[in-house]
């Protein structure tokens, strides 16, 4: 597996690809679920990427950015919302 991680310091927006995640199977685009400055990178996926699956909300994160507009987040779906996302996508 490979993870290519937005710069810091890059301006994004929300839905702007910011990166990539490949896996023996696949490939996938990291979109940005908001808009606002990349603050920091994780630089530990780049030699540890299994972090995304082993730890994704602790060692596994893959940015941090400065939020734009705060509205932007209200937008978000909270882990009970996402879960349901899930759930309905195994159907």
């Amino acid at each position: 597996m490979f993870v290519d991680l937005p710069a810091a310091d890059n301006e994004v927006k929300a839905g702007d690809t910011i990166g990539a995640i490949e896996s023996v199977k696949s490939a996938s685009d990291i979109l940005s679920p908001v808009s606002g400055l990349v603050v920091k990178a994780n630089i530990e996926l780049g030699t540890n990427p299994k972090l995304i699956n082993e730890s994704a909300e602790d060692d596994g994160w893959i940015c941090k950015i400065a939020v734009k507009d705060g509205k932007e987040i209200e937008a978000l779906m909270d882990e009970e919302g996402y879960d349901a996302y899930i759930r309905g996508a195994d159907q």
